[in-house]
């Protein structure tokens, strides 16, 4: 017997122009290339131009700029590093790294976490190409480095963690936070907080409550939402969070969700409701009377098995799919601040946790972008901080 050919069915009717690929291959052509251009004119001038061997005369002799990916010293998306923090109001967002584990109560190591994410964010490139957006063309970013955390004291961290989101929130700059273990939340959004009158909610991506007052007497990353809820200006009846669940959730915490009126869905929720209601029902819970909402993002939300470099790994979490589609569904509102938190690099495996951290920020600087919100933030700074300044210095 011959070989029997494959049978092939015949789409008269399809038209490949209708595939949202082709649709975001013809978006592409719409973006701008001046800023790209002018890096690369910009990394000859600092890096002095290439060996005469070399072809293509866009690539220095020291690399600077984006490209190699695997070259150069790392900030987040190989954005400027602002070393004059006092600049940080010249820029659309900042990232403010937190190399803090102190409140951790089982695996530490996430004080490495703003490290591992700027190392591997390097692979990315401004440019994403389902969204149709280029970050580096359309919107500025800048990495002002890390807060000076006490690693023995968390309350001195609390304080510097405070004063470093006040004064970049008060520039006018969008704080984009890399933890750190969760317990930052609290003085990330402390640090908002006192910069407006108005009303914060907050939606919480997690697989555990955090919202007890306190764990081995002290505040640790079981506890921001205790503390946060208590600010005059961020409601408990505000705070959503989304993916709790599982053998890892305090029945303390439970306890005081309760009373306070916070607002859970649990990963059964998500699946019964789908991803688009999930995040309608959020947005409504977060945004009623409030001003702003704040995007906390614990990476343990996400399914252990795709995120192995964290301190409390939890089974039957979102896939890495649904969470890039909540977190983009939930920041297209606007937001006021976004934390990504837990990343433990020593238990990482391949820097795919980090990985994965990376592409949550990456995905809500694109989000706002596209839907027209980077900067939205601006109008309920109403109470902006001033922090005085070293000396000069000759």
């Amino acid at each position: 017997m011959g070989v029997r050919e494959p049978s092939r069915q015949h789409h008269p009717d399809f038209d490949k122009l209708q595939l949202r690929g082709w649709k975001s291959a013809e978006k592409e052509a719409l973006l701008p290339s001046a800023a790209w251009e002018k890096e690369k004119q910009w990394a000859l001038r600092m890096g002095l131009t290439g060996a005469e061997s070399i072809n293509d005369k866009s690539i220095p002799t020291f690399a600077r700029g984006e490209l190699p990916h695997y070259a150069g010293i790392n900030t987040f998306l190989k954005a400027p590093y602002i070393e004059d923090v006092t600049q940080v109001g010249a820029y659309d967002a900042a990232v403010i790294g937190i190399p803090f584990d102190g409140g951790t109560t089982y695996r530490p190591g996430t004080r490495f976490g703003p490290q591992g994410v700027r190392k591997i964010s390097a692979l990315y490139t401004p440019y994403n190409y389902e969204m149709g957006v280029d970050l580096r063309e359309q919107m500025t970013l800048c990495d002002v480095g890390d807060v000076f955390t006490i690693p023995a004291n968390i309350e001195k961290t609390f304080d510097q963690i405070t004063r470093a989101v006040s004064h970049v929130v008060s520039s006018g700059a969008l704080p984009i936070m890399i933890g750190g273990d969760h317990s930052i939340g609290f003085p990330c959004v402390r640090g908002i907080a006192q910069c407006t009158s108005k009303r914060i909610g907050i939606v919480h991506f997690d697989r555990h409550i955090d919202i007890q007052e306190k764990d081995l007497d002290e505040r640790m990353h079981t506890t921001p939402w205790f503390h946060a809820t208590d600010l005059a200006n961020v409601p408990a009846v505000n705070l959503v969070q989304v993916g709790i669940g599982g053998w890892q959730v305090p029945r303390e915490g439970v306890e005081v969700a309760r009373e306070r009126n916070t607002n859970i869905f649990t990963m059964r929720d998500v699946e019964e409701l789908g991803l688009a209601e999930t995040a309608a029902r959020a947005l409504e819970l977060a945004w009623k009377d409030a001003d702003a909402v704040y995007i906390s993002f614990d990476i343990d939300s996400v399914d252990c098995g795709f995120v192995p470099g964290t301190g409390w790994p939890e089974p039957g979490g979102f896939l890495p799919r649904e969470a890039l589609e909540l977190v983009s569904l939930v920041a297209k509102e606007g937001i006021c601040g976004l934390e990504v938190v837990e990343v433990s690099p020593p238990y990482d495996c391949s820097d795919i946790t980090a990985l994965l951290a990376t592409r949550v920020i990456v995905d809500v600087l694109g989000t706002l972008v596209s839907h027209g919100k980077m900067g939205s933030h601006k109008s309920i700074i109403d109470k902006p901080v001033s922090i005085p300044a070293g000396p000069d210095v000759g």
